[in-house]
């Protein structure tokens, strides 16, 4: 149903704590929004009966909550105090195969490892190809697999060595968590497209997507994971209250390039990413909204005494809309916030026909407009970007019903123009409302239906973004210029003999 940019993935990890899997699943339910097709945790520890390490593993389709619904899960199944876990919403590779589901377990002649991954591997077509030509067998269609046969055929002979050699082969936009019979090792990628931070719990060092993982479980958040840092916690790590450090080098000519897009939209707002509040960043997005289109240029028609509304689409936009209302009033310009969709927080998937009635029926089921606070009013709608603009045009037809002045949709973002290449999910370029209208703004209002349409321009969307954020990091603005800041060779072939 949702007319967003699919969210990519969440991981997490955490070692040598007694209740791993535990605060694993934990971390991963905060970290459900990055993810809701399936989840999996693998638990690493030494068998005394059997005199050899394990990798317990369970994972499945679902949400968190349904994926982990049974306490023996925890007491029986995931035993051990190190864990990985791992939320997917798929970027490569088919949803419904459940090969796919993460994190993977291998056992090979150094021992056993798991991994997570966020993110897309910009050569995996190249890898893929060669391996094949090679012989080699494939369990699943994504290319996080790719990894694990990168390590497995490594020459080196330490295990740790084995895996730099991989990650020296790989390219693209990852964060990585990795289990082994002894570390727990996190990887982002050398020009920092998404985010990892580091932290620790009841002394133990555990790693995430966001912080907001950190606290459901009262961890203390430490730091980023360095663009292109490779961290690794082990019992030295512990012991000397520092984990060991190594660092992949960029592609010659490229820099760091974070995703502009976890502020504008994926991340959630209580969370900390690259080095800043989430909802610090959006406030200062509507603000600058703000000052590109004041209410006064907005507001054509007068509603007789009553202000301006400026309401929110929950739930992603609505620090973006207080800062458009906070500075709007700063300048002197009157208006109010006030909350005018109500968002239903309990709806599943929904299993109906397609077609048009079925997604009114969809959007209906998810927002309901607030009559008494949109009524004889003109309504600023602030969202934080469009996509297809369909579910756009269905909201705004349930607002006009409740009788406002006008409708106005501000967005604090630009206009969508490119696909992404470095793990986020948009639709063709065809399909983008900016594409289908030639980036015409005034057909583009027309087709959702409202009386004007105004976005945040992309050096405003920079400039807010470092303002809020100075910390010297440049940022991946592709899916909004076209720029892209590392070259893509274009994705993984679909799988002949993939089950969908």
């Amino acid at each position: 149903m949702s007319d967003k940019p699919r969210e990519y993935c969440g991981v997490f990890g955490v070692f040598d704590h007694p209740e791993a899997a535990l605060l694993t699943y934990y971390g991963l339910h905060a970290l459900q929004h990055r993810g809701q097709e399936s989840a999996g945790i693998v638990t690493s520890y030494f068998d005394e009966e059997k005199q050899r390490h394990v990798m317990p593993t369970y994972k499945d389709f679902g949400l968190v909550l349904s994926v982990f619904d049974k306490p023996k899960i925890f007491k029986k199944i995931l035993k051990g105090e190190s864990a990985i876990g791992h939320n997917r919403y798929s970027t490569s590779g088919s949803s419904k195969n459940p090969a796919n589901i993460q994190p993977f377990r291998v056992h090979y002649r150094t021992g056993n490892i798991a991994i997570g991954h966020n993110g897309n591997l910009s050569n995996a077509k190249q890898i893929r190809r060669r391996f094949r030509e090679e012989g080699v067998l494939f369990q699943s269609t994504s290319d996080t697999e790719l990894i694990l046969h990168l390590i497995a055929q490594s020459k080196e002979e330490d295990q740790l060595h084995q895996i730099m050699d991989a990650l020296s082969q790989i390219e693209g936009a990852y964060c990585l968590v990795m289990l082994t019979d002894d570390k727990l090792i996190a990887v982002r990628d050398p020009n920092g497209f998404r985010p990892l931070a580091l932290g620790k719990v009841d002394g133990k060092y555990c790693v995430a997507s966001e912080t907001c993982a950190f606290d459901i479980i009262d961890a203390e958040y430490i730091r980023d994971v360095e663009p292109g840092e490779v961290i690794v916690i082990d019992q030295e790590a512990l012991d000397n209250d520092e984990p060991k450090s190594y660092f992949l080098e960029a592609k010659p000519g490229t820099g760091t390039s974070q995703c502009i897009f976890e502020y504008v939209y994926f991340s959630r707002p209580d969370s900390m990413v690259f080095g800043e509040m989430v909802d610090k960043i959006r406030r200062n997005l509507g603000k600058a909204l703000a000052k590109e289109h004041p209410i006064n240029e907005v507001v054509k028609r007068s509603s007789g005494d009553k202000k301006p509304v400026v309401i929110s689409v929950p739930d992603s936009s609505n620090t973006a809309a207080l800062g458009y209302a906070s500075e709007s009033q700063k300048q002197g310009q009157d208006c109010k916030y006030d909350i005018g969709l109500i968002r239903n927080h309990y709806v599943g998937r929904t299993f109906i026909s397609p077609g048009q009635k079925s997604r009114e029926q969809k959007v209906r089921t998810k927002f309901n407009p607030v009559r008494g606070v949109i009524e004889g009013r003109s309504v600023i709608i602030v969202d934080d970007s469009i996509v297809r603009g369909t579910t756009s045009q269905l909201l705004v037809d349930m607002i006009r019903a409740c009788n406002p002045t006008e409708i106005h949709f501000l967005v604090s973002s630009p206009p969508i123009i490119s696909p992404c290449y470095y793990g986020m999910d948009f639709p063709s370029p065809e399909e983008l409302i900016a594409n289908r209208f030639d980036r015409d703004i005034e057909k583009m209002a027309k087709e959702i239906g409202v009386d004007s349409l105004r976005y945040l321009s992309p050096d405003g969307l920079v400039d807010a973004v470092k303002t809020a954020n100075p910390s010297g990091h440049d940022y991946c603005t592709a899916c909004f210029t076209s720029n892209y800041p590392v070259p893509v060779n274009f994705g993984v072939e679909k799988e002949e003999n993939e089950l969908v």
